[in-house]
């Protein structure tokens, strides 16, 4: 039986899931997680009643957190491209970085954009400029890690660059990345041209009308 993922293509966190799913070739079912299909959000709450997706589903066991649900696949569902080295070292570099890019990229992303959501009267002006301030700082680093690097940890493309992709994709849209930043600019090109994250990308193309601040006519 195959594993069933409950998901929207727009969102973030699964784009980074599809991303390993696609990569890998991975046979899985995919239930999406939208209002006309009430049966499948009413399942999906029982499941995860916290509410935030994605999940997968492989048999009698439900996966949660979109970093687990990909070192799962890789255990119980591997392809040919181990996300997750075997090497403890190796392994450790890109779990710190799968770590970074959720912080601190995608984290103060998503606070701009939450923001952005509420009503006037209910915004948290200084919430939003801590964020744009810990993004500027996200960048510069990364810039400076990413020098002489084609992807994010190691030689091979990784569980940290199924994060990278959709996290850098929203950023860039909601704190423009400063020109300055190449290495970033650089590396986020790469993402894009990967067949697996471009499949994302392009999956969740219908739903840009969406994005509260709105979606550039770019990527």
């Amino acid at each position: 039986m195959k594993p069933a993922l409950y998901a929207h293509p727009f969102s973030s966190y699964c784009q980074k899931v599809l991303t390993a799913l696609y990569e890998n070739g991975t046979d899985f079912e995919y239930r999406l997680l939208d209002p006309g299909a009430p049966e499948t959000l009413a399942d999906f709450a029982a499941r995860w009643p916290i509410k935030r997706f994605p999940i997968l589903v492989d048999g009698e066991r439900t996966i949660v957190e979109a970093s687990v649900v990909i070192e799962y696949l890789g255990l119980h569902h591997p392809g040919p491209v181990k996300l997750v080295p075997d090497d403890p070292a190796a392994a450790l570099e890109v779990r710190m970085m799968d770590r970074f890019f959720d912080n601190y990229i995608s984290t103060p992303q998503q606070k701009v954009v939450f923001d952005a959501i509420r009503a006037e009267e209910q915004r948290d002006p200084y919430g939003v400029k801590d964020a744009r301030d810990m993004l500027e700082r996200a960048y510069a680093w990364l810039d400076r890690h990413m020098a002489g690097r084609e992807w994010a940890a190691g030689d091979g493309f990784s569980l940290a660059d199924c994060g990278a992709g959709p996290f850098l994709f929203y950023a860039d849209w909601t704190h423009a990345i400063d020109p300055a930043f190449a290495n970033v600019h650089a590396y986020r090109r790469r993402l894009l041209a990967r067949p697996a994250f471009a499949r994302a990308v392009d999956e969740a193309r219908p739903y840009r009308k969406y994005f509260p601040l709105g979606a550039p006519d770019r990527d």
